[in-house]
């Protein structure tokens, strides 16, 4: 499937071409992108605006090293969005730092050839070499489409490779082709009227960029509104007037300068379907399709099977991961017992045992749970569920003031904000995009998963897994329901606008390319254990030494006494006036503040606190000591009202300073993340006093 093998020396040879991968949403472009590029990945941003850029290194046929570049899923360069604008930029090379590409493959899906073509018919314009991958043509075969290739080759007059991205057919065709010297640039694209023809040249002549993009560039300004035209940054004064001015004149002509490229490009593609593409009566596989749909989108069943899978996956994090967690647990306590045995009983055995070991090693515990969450996200995105549960939500969506495409990002939120909120550029209306940032962290992230599992553990020490899930389940929905009623109450007060229409394209529903999860899975370990050997392991050890430091000057104090004579403990202290109403004490409070850098450091600041070393055969050392931990007058600190009402504080509190970032970056401003920490501290302190003091007053502790 991937060709030959590249020399050992290869990473390191110079980039011989760069290539851009582009294709509409749901065709499987990111299959293609990860099969080629394994796991020589790299994930950064675009210079000079938010939007993520994904590249990676691949090998042509004869093991050249080639680049490259995920551009983001589009429908076509007229921009409506962030990411559609990227996209647009790289082809005509006008982002700094990012070279125009040498040959574009242009992601197609067969099963749905005639709209996919629209993208095709642009990137043909720009006179940059393209590769036409044909992907799914399996699904398609299933769906009765029978695809002519040599015709669809003969009027595009670009090589067109037949795949199956998730089943690796195509992959040495494919290289072949990106390998080819030199690569012809196209030949052929849609005829424009004579008019517009001659007027598109007219500008394009007086652009200030590549002589082989200047008629497609020329063609998507033409096709801009004035509010459009205005907000261009790349483009003087004199540009925008000369566009102006020429469509002026082309409606003068009778030519809607908007509409007739898009007009002219769907004939082109009329002539090309009729040509190679021919419908057959259509299989079972495609009525299997709609009887599926007709269940997981119904109205009563969409729902029932949206909360059955949401329960299925938490009851697979508490059970199968539990296996792997023993593992961990296990080597951590093997390790500080070597460094217990090895070292004398000092302040830096303290430091590794208490510090680093404690700290970063009851963190890197819950890895296998964040693993098993990303395995079933990646299943439902890749069988193309993640459309209809958006078609559900709709429905609810549309009832605060936003359409089902804003519950997109905030399912990606399930795994950590930040990616959610990224995903909200594909949300065109600004307003509804700002209302999608403000709420996405309300969604449970994995870094909760550690406080959660942590307080249920506390909670129900012998609870079945059923259960457990249960209330994971319960923490999500009140995540999710919050989120609703504060868009609600945003889309009505403070950022008030029309309720969208949703316009959603439902992929046909495909087997997951395991492969592919499986890089997304070492992806998201990778940067987990990064964050626990760099900002956790910081945190940690500023944490133990505020934990430790000052000492008291009675040397046989209690290791309480020492607690409270710290800066963490005089820290805690100074805030339990304000979280006394829910229960907590100082040593509780010490947790929350250092959560606030990230809502995992929790776990690890409440290892540090209580001194708990997992040095023993005891797999769950922190629980059982916060079961035995008592307050002054010897009731339990951790009651159930209180366990609860800590999982209701971290489902609404915005304890992340990476995500403050983004909404920062994504916003361009210090005001909405500021009123986001704000607001959600606030919801969370409410919360919590009411789960605390509201069960009190029911009779329970």
């Amino acid at each position: 499937m991937a060709g030959p093998a590249p020399a050992p020396d290869a990473p390191t040879r110079e980039v011989t071409r760069h290539v851009a991968i582009a294709g509409n949403p749901n065709c499987g472009k990111s299959t293609i992108f990860n099969a080629l590029t394994g796991l020589r990945q790299k994930v950064g941003n675009y210079p000079g605006v938010t939007v993520e850029k994904k590249t990676g290194r691949f090998f042509g046929s004869h093991g050249e090293p080639m680049e490259l570049l995920d551009l983001p899923g589009s429908y076509s360069l007229q921009v409506r969005s962030p990411d559609e604008a990227v996209a647009r930029d790289v082809l005509l090379g006008r982002l700094p730092g990012v070279p125009r590409p040498d040959v574009i493959i242009c992601v197609v899906d067969a099963s749905n050839l005639e709209r996919n073509l629209y993208l095709v018919a642009q990137m043909l314009e720009l006179h940059i070499p393209v590769v036409v991958a044909l992907n799914m043509v399996d699904v398609a075969e299933k769906n009765g489409v029978v695809i002519d290739l040599m015709a669809l080759r003969e009027k595009l007059c670009v090589p067109v490779i037949p795949m199956v991205g998730t089943a690796g057919v195509g992959f040495i065709e494919l290289r072949q082709a990106v390998s080819r010297s030199p690569l012809p640039a196209p030949t052929i694209c849609a005829q424009m009227p004579i008019v517009l023809e001659r007027e598109t040249m007219a500008l394009a002549k007086q652009l200030p960029v590549a002589p082989e993009v200047a008629r497609g560039e020329a063609l998507l300004l033409l096709t801009l509104h004035d509010e459009a035209l205005d907000a261009l940054a790349h483009h003087d004064r004199t540009i925008i007037d000369l566009t102006r001015s020429t469509q002026q004149r082309l409606t003068a002509s009778g030519i809607d300068p908007l509409s007739a490229p898009v007009d002219a490009r769907y004939a082109w593609i009329g002539q090309v379907c009729a040509a190679a593409l021919h419908k057959g009566a259509g299989h079972d596989s495609a009525s299997l399709s709609d009887q599926l749909d007709g269940w997981l989108t119904h109205r009563v069943w969409g729902w029932i099977a949206f909360l059955g899978i949401m329960a299925l996956m938490f009851f697979c994090i508490f059970t199968v991961a539990q296996y792997p967690m023993d593992w961990i647990d296990g080597a951590t306590a093997v390790l500080a017992d070597f460094v217990k045995a090895k070292m004398p009983d000092t302040d830096l055995r303290g430091l590794l045992t208490d510090g680093v070991i404690a700290g970063v090693g009851g963190v890197v515990v819950f890895l296998p749970q964040i693993l098993v969450l990303f395995f079933f996200l990646g299943i439902l995105e890749d069988t193309g569920y993640m459309a209809r549960a958006a078609f559900i939500m709709d429905r609810l969506m549309s009832k605060v003031g936003l359409h089902g495409k804003s519950f997109i990002p905030m399912l990606s939120s399930l795994a950590c904000a930040i990616p959610g909120i990224m995903a909200t550029r594909t949300i065109e209306n600004r307003k509804d995009r700002l209302v999608t940032i403000l709420v996405a962290p309300l969604m449970s992230c994995s870094a909760r998963w550690q406080v959660y599992a942590v307080m249920i553990a506390v909670l129900l020490p012998s609870g079945s897994a059923w259960l457990k899930a249960g209330i994971i389940l319960g923490m999500y929905l009140l995540g999710l329901v919050t989120a609703l009623l504060m868009a609600w109450l945003f889309k009505k007060k403070l950022l008030k606008g029309e309720t969208p229409m949703l316009l959603l394209e439902m992929p046909p529903y495909r087997v997951p390319s395991f492969k592919s999860i499986a890089l997304r899975m070492w992806e998201r370990a990778g940067l987990f254990l990064r964050r626990a050997g760099t900002v956790i392991l910081a945190l940690s050890i500023l944490l133990w030494a505020l934990a430790t430091y000052p000492k008291p000057a009675n040397a046989d104090a209690t290791p309480a006494e020492a607690l409270a004579h710290s800066a963490a403990g005089r820290m805690g202290h100074a805030i339990e006036p304000l979280i006394a109403p829910l229960g907590y004490d100082w040593k509780i409070g010490i947790g929350l503040i250092g959560s606030f850098a990230a809502r995992e450091v929790f776990v690890s600041t409440m290892s540090i606190v209580y001194n708990v070393e997992s040095n023993d055969q005891d797999t769950a050392p922190l629980r059982d000591t916060m079961l035995g931990e008592k307050r002054a007058d010897g009731r339990p600190v951790f009651t159930p009202l209180v366990c609860l009402g800590l999982m209701v504080f971290y489902v609404l509190a915005m304890q992340c300073i990476s995500t403050v970032a983004i909404v920062r970056r994504e916003t361009n401003s210090w005001f909405w993340p500021l009123f986001q920490i704000a607001y959600m501290t606030g919801l969370a302190w409410i919360g919590a006093f009411i789960v605390y003091q509201g069960g009190r007053l029911l009779g329970f502790q």
